[in-house]
């Protein structure tokens, strides 16, 4: 419980920024011509939307964590002056500067998904250059040594599937991101939940990340919610994504002393639906012969809203569901093999519940 207080002193400080930038860049978008044009074919708004919300969220992101990295980790040496009863760090601070490179390296990921989405934004990036770019970055992750290995002892595989899942997800919260509130909502869930679930592990690098993309999300979404001011652009969805994705590989969930090895499931299940809603429009698409990458108005979103759900309550809906699910994934830290299957077995219940409501909305 001592570390609380550093949470959330990382979360409010992310929350302010995020807050205090938000309009900054929406004012930028505007002056910029930094715009999203209507289209009445796969697009809900009527007047030009402005696109650096994105920048924010990142900004607010890693304003906070250099700062505290390079400012206040240094002072934290002289942390018995008696200003504030926080806890006594020191012990830590060996482990937190050796992961300083990582630091970098994920922090320099984040900014080049950024960069890669404003030019995406700006220039309408064909699907192929984009592609090609989204996985040089995660190759750049792998490289830095945060990578994936499921009990495989293949440095090779390692690197593939690491590569394969950044890219996944980075994509999948972009397909996410098609109603006000969607994709930073469903970002701060699954941020959420794995800061709670890398506190109640210790894990102290992980849930002070986490920790910092939610206070930066939900600083953000007020003025993302409907009726939103300001949308969060490629250059959001990208580093949104990008950060869920490498968030669950610098964590451990499976641990020497877990019942079962089922908890390596836990990131699939806490970010199911942007990966359930993506596989399905993409499936869509390929049936219809239509390229994967082609935007359209058949995610589950807008099927709720075509059963008569008012925007932001299909979103809110939405939330509920992500959440329901990963807190169903974080009882498999703990679970016994028979108590874990249940968890994925509800879990399979809900997205199947989840499609039925998408097949009738389709319809």
């Amino acid at each position: 419980m001592e570390w609380l207080l550093i949470y959330l002193y990382v979360f409010d400080v992310s929350f302010v920024l995020a807050l205090a930038l938000t309009p900054v860049c929406r004012r930028l978008s505007h002056r910029l011509g930094v715009v999203d044009q209507p289209n009445l074919e796969r697009k809900i708004h009527s007047t030009a939307m402005p696109l650096l919300g994105g920048v924010a969220v990142f900004a607010a992101f890693a304003v906070n964590v250099v700062f505290n990295y390079a400012v206040v980790l240094p002072l934290a040496t002289r942390w018995d002056l008696p200003l504030v009863d926080l806890p006594d760090v020191r012990p830590y601070l060996e482990g937190a500067f050796s992961v300083g490179p990582k630091l970098f390296v994920l922090l320099a990921g984040g900014a080049l998904m950024v960069a890669l989405g404003l030019y995406d934004d700006t220039h309408d990036l064909k699907a192929g250059p984009k592609f090609i770019a989204q996985v040089l970055i995660a190759l750049l992750v792998a490289a830095a040594g945060m990578r994936i290995t499921l009990f495989i002892a293949n440095p090779v595989i390692h690197v593939v599937v690491t590569v394969l899942w950044i890219v996944m997800l980075t994509n999948a919260m972009n397909f996410l991101d098609n109603m006000d509130g969607l994709c930073a909502g469903v970002g701060l869930v699954c941020a959420g939940m794995f800061a709670f679930m890398a506190a109640v592990q210790q894990q102290y690098f992980v849930c002070l990340l986490a920790t910092a993309l939610t206070g930066s999300l939900l600083g953000f979404l007020p003025y993302n919610f409907k009726p939103a001011t300001i949308f969060l652009g490629d250059a959001g969805s990208h580093f949104i994504g990008y950060l869920l994705a490498v968030l669950p590989i610098l964590g451990t969930f499976y641990r020497s002393d877990s019942p079962t090895l089922l908890p390596v499931l836990i990131p699939l299940l806490v970010l199911a639906v942007p990966l359930f809603d993506m596989a399905m429009v993409m499936s869509i698409r390929l049936w219809r012969g239509q390229p994967v990458y082609q935007g359209d108005v058949n995610h589950i979103s807008h099927r709720l809203v075509r059963l008569g759900l008012p925007q932001s309550w299909a979103v809110a809906l939405i939330y509920l569901i992500t959440l329901t699910l990963g807190l169903g994934a974080a009882i498999l830290l703990w679970a016994e093999l028979v108590a874990a299957v249940v968890v994925i077995v509800q879990a399979i219940c809900i997205l199947a519940i989840v499609t039925l409501l998408e097949q009738l909305g389709r319809k």
